[in-house]
């Protein structure tokens, strides 16, 4: 990939991945923009242990803006947007309004000074990612050859991100769909550098760890095996990946892409196996919206290793879930999902991976 670092008016960082043969990327962003003011701060909750992020200058970020409007699209003609050029394959800019940022100022502290509530800085970074310049394309429109570019940024990302002070875990996700919340309708995903290990992820390593102790092997290389010899839960798969419906689903469409071989995060990724990424993941986003004969609404996240802890003990996939139980229905987290959170699905997960399967 050909890769040109820019920066917009406000001082923000801009870069754009083409494939070669690319035009040269020098457009300047001609906007009047402010300095971005992140003021996150990270609280620890004395009940669970675990950190909450508050960003309330979040509260001001653009809305459903019309089509014509959308920063997210190529720069026109008096009508400038958050890419200054006329085009774009894939692009990687700082989030205007970020919920974590490197900038933030603020010392350790604690709530009301009473030392029972950690607060620190909401120090990170946040970035989005626009898989194409197509304002009404969609990642499982991509070409294969557009999905391997994207994977590309993603790790070059992911390395960049885990160099950055204080960051501890880097998360590519993508949210899809009005019912997930999504507010900008250009296809785009985005990227968090935590300033922490999330609550999801050291859940995962505890289990992990303690399964290594128990049977000397990491417990989603026995789940891979377990899944690929049953065949019950399999959705599709290639060469170095196999996408499965995970044999405790929660949600009424959910999906796990899981490479053959265990690696830490996206940058361990051999060239063949981010090719053949792109062709199971395709394969299987193209089957989820053939599933109700719509888009399908989902949030598609990356769980990869934390950057200084537990690397022996990550194993890289992608979980793909969505909110939709039928066509026009929805899957609300209600009383024993949000408040205990104990799942209850509608489905169990071999009818979810057949229904799947036949969609394709």
């Amino acid at each position: 990939m050909k890769r040109t670092v820019r920066h917009l008016a406000d001082g923000r960082e801009i870069i754009y991945f083409d494939q070669p043969g690319a035009p040269d990327r020098v457009a300047g962003d001609t906007r009047d923009l402010p300095p971005v003011s992140a003021a996150s701060e990270i609280r620890r909750d004395p009940l669970t242990g675990e950190w909450v992020a508050m960003a309330a200058h979040r509260q001001t970020r653009t809305y459903k803006p019309p089509a014509d409007l959308c920063p997210l699209c190529p720069s026109k003609p008096g009508k400038p947007s958050e890419i200054p050029e006329s085009d774009y394959d894939v692009v990687v800019f700082e989030n205007r309004f970020p919920s974590f940022a490197e900038d933030v100022v603020g010392e350790p502290s604690t709530v009301d000074g009473l030392g029972l509530v950690p607060v620190r800085p909401g120090r990170g970074r946040c970035e989005v990612v626009c898989f194409t310049s197509d304002h009404d394309g969609a990642f499982s429109r991509l070409s294969s050859k557009q999905v391997r570019a994207v994977v590309d940024a993603w790790a070059d990302r992911t390395a960049a991100l885990s160099e950055v002070p204080g960051v501890e875990q880097v998360f590519p996700f993508e949210n899809r769909g009005e019912e997930i919340g999504v507010t900008l309708s250009h296809p785009h995903g985005q990227i968090y550098g935590y300033p922490f290990v999330t609550p999801k992820t050291e859940r995962m390593l505890d289990v992990a760890r303690a399964y290594q102790a128990e049977n000397g092997r990491p417990v989603l290389g026995d789940v891979l095996a377990a899944e690929q010899k049953s065949g019950a839960r399999v959705v599709t798969s290639g060469e170095h990946w196999t996408a499965y419906v995970p044999p405790a689903a929660r949600w009424p469409v959910e999906v796990h892409v899981v490479p053959h071989r265990q690696v830490p995060d996206i940058p361990a990724l051999t060239d063949a196996e981010r090719d053949d990424f792109a062709d199971v993941y395709l394969d299987v986003l193209r089957r989820c919206d053939a599933l109700y004969d719509r888009p399908l609404p989902y949030i598609a996240a990356w769980h990869q290793a934390p950057v200084r802890q537990d690397r022996e003990l990550g194993w890289l996939h992608l979980e793909l879930f969505s909110v939709l139980r039928a066509k026009d229905k929805l899957k609300y987290l209600a009383g024993s999902e949000s408040g205990m959170a104990v799942w209850i699905n509608d489905a169990t997960p071999e009818q979810i991976a057949e229904r799947l399967r036949a969609a394709g």
